[in-house]
């Protein structure tokens, strides 16, 4: 049985040792009381370290389709691996972004003294706000996010996992547009965003320790790897200075009509 389709906690994290971050965007409740499925859509980070036990668990979440959002160079220097059977398709978020992906930034900061003098000019935290409004305005952001939404109204790909490299900002979106969707209020959506900072950043101890080893200060880290509440209001804030709501979001910019949106809700929500 798969045990993601019982009831538990909203957020709760998936223990797979090799996939942190990984967590069923079911149980969130809607703002008329009814709450959104289980097992119907997982979020979490790149696939490319599965295997073994692992691999054994992931396959009981009985996945069928992968939404790989990551840049042609993420996927080559860590493809996934994947469950027999598994569908992969590539939605390539940010492929007409000029400056690197939030996951390769840290292949700038090499050079611990270096990244000190960038992150302690705080300018972590306005570049990932770029980027945020950029998943709202990018060519391949809406032809990404058009295909991932426009399949989720198809019950026969389910259970859907979606992901990134970290699982936190191509993907954070993702996961918040739909449950905004789902008509899920705000602040759920924020607690279940920022959860990401507390199933993340542990896994990534040995980055924290690797950087303070080189003389940096581990605390810096924080904004580049984690999430801020103030990157996912910069997406919100962009789409909806462009197009006024969500609904308004997805039909204009997405191309997902309110057909699609109307059935997205009817196979996502759970009244009663």
């Amino acid at each position: 049985m798969n045990p993601h389709t019982q009831p538990i906690q909203p957020g709760a994290n998936i223990k797979i040792r090799s996939v942190p971050n990984l967590r069923d965007l079911g149980g969130w409740q809607t703002r008329n009381g009814a709450r959104v499925r289980y097992g119907r859509a997982l979020r979490g980070v790149e696939l490319g370290q599965l295997e073994g036990d692992d691999l054994t668990a992931f396959s009981k979440l009985g996945i069928r389709t992968v939404y790989d959002f990551r840049t042609e160079p993420e996927r080559t220097a860590h493809p996934d691996r994947l469950p027999p059977g598994v569908q992969h398709i590539v939605a390539d978020v940010l492929q007409d972004m000029q400056i690197a992906a939030p996951a390769q930034l840290l292949n700038v900061f090499d050079n611990p003294q270096t990244a000190q003098a960038f992150l302690e000019s705080g300018k972590t935290a306005a570049l990932f706000e770029q980027v945020y409004r950029q998943l709202i305005t990018l060519p391949s952001a809406c032809a990404a996010y058009h295909k991932f939404f426009t399949d989720l109204s198809d019950e026969t790909q389910q259970p859907v996992y979606f992901h990134c490299t970290t699982g936190k900002d191509r993907t954070g979106w993702a996961a918040a547009s739909l449950l905004s969707l789902l008509e899920v209020p705000d602040e759920l959506i924020m607690q279940e965003y920022l959860l990401t900072n507390e199933q993340l950043l542990p896994a990534l101890q040995p980055v924290f320790d690797k950087f303070q080893a080189g003389g940096g200060d581990p605390e810096l880290l924080r904004p580049m790897l984690g999430v801020s509440e103030t990157y996912l209001a910069a997406a919100f804030d962009e789409m909806r200075q462009r197009f006024g709501t969500l609904e308004q979001y997805l039909s204009k910019a997405l191309g997902v009509d309110e057909n699609h949106q109307a059935a997205l809700r009817e196979l996502f929500i759970e009244h009663g």
